[in-house]
């Protein structure tokens, strides 16, 4: 079992937890909801129903993931490819190389590579991430899940940050914060999270930032050797 010692050391058990909670920030869950279903719900309604059905993907995946683990996968890209703003945590991730600023002071070549940087990047962390929290899935199957008191500081109709208890053998529950947005759409998107006070979106900025000085600033580079799992080591 996960000590919450280590959380404070390692992002890795986070991702560990994580695996079946990074998806409760989405609507979309077992069975595909059509857009009108998805709009009008609340954050906070989003969650709770979301939270139950990723337990129903956890349960029905144990009778079948030693022997079909693609299939496992799968199924939890639809849960998370509907909703994860994949895009935009990328692009958080990828920080001052790709902020709108950097992107207007290049030219036309410019612009091009590191939209195809950026999209690159997008599917490097959209399955890395999906496969990596997968792995940790069934490990917290069994685990209560509880909705806390909404933290929305910002008090905004677009944002919200939603607080969930975790309850596993330990006397204090883990504490995980969604940070969410409506697209322009209206839809609820998660845009990072904060696990035991860690905040994904920055571990992930820092390593990037580290990985860009040591290849000099080649962002082909870092992408092409970046992985989730080394990044949360």
């Amino acid at each position: 079992m996960v000590l919450r010692s280590k959380w404070t050391h390692s992002i890795t058990p986070a991702v560990a937890l994580l695996a079946g909670l990074f998806m409760l920030y989405l609507t979309p869950a077992l069975h595909a909801q059509s857009e009108g279903e998805v709009r009008g719900k609340t954050a906070e309604e989003t969650l709770r129903e979301t939270t139950d059905k990723v337990l129903e993907v956890i349960e029905e995946a144990r009778s079948y993931v030693d022997e079909d683990t693609d299939r496992y996968y799968q199924a939890v890209h639809e849960v998370l490819d509907p909703i994860v703003d994949f895009r935009g945590f990328a692009r958080g991730v990828m920080g001052e190389y790709a902020t709108g600023a950097r992107y207007r002071s290049l030219d036309e070549a410019g612009r091009e590579k590191l939209r195809d940087q950026l999209e690159r990047f997008t599917q490097t962390m959209r399955v890395g991430l999906v496969r990596t929290y997968s792995k940790g899935l069934l490990a917290f199957g069994g685990s209560r899940v509880e909705l806390g008191d909404s933290a929305d500081a910002e008090d905004s109709p677009n944002r919200a940050m939603l607080k969930q208890l975790i309850y596993s053998d330990e006397a204090q529950p883990y504490v995980v914060v969604y940070l969410m947005a409506r697209d322009k759409s209206g839809d609820w998107k998660m845009r990072n999270l904060v696990v035991e006070n860690v905040n994904l979106g920055q571990i992930y900025r820092s390593q990037f930032e580290s990985a860009a000085r040591r290849y000099d600033g080649d962002l082909d580079q870092v992408i092409e050797n970046w992985t989730v799992e080394a990044a949360t080591d």
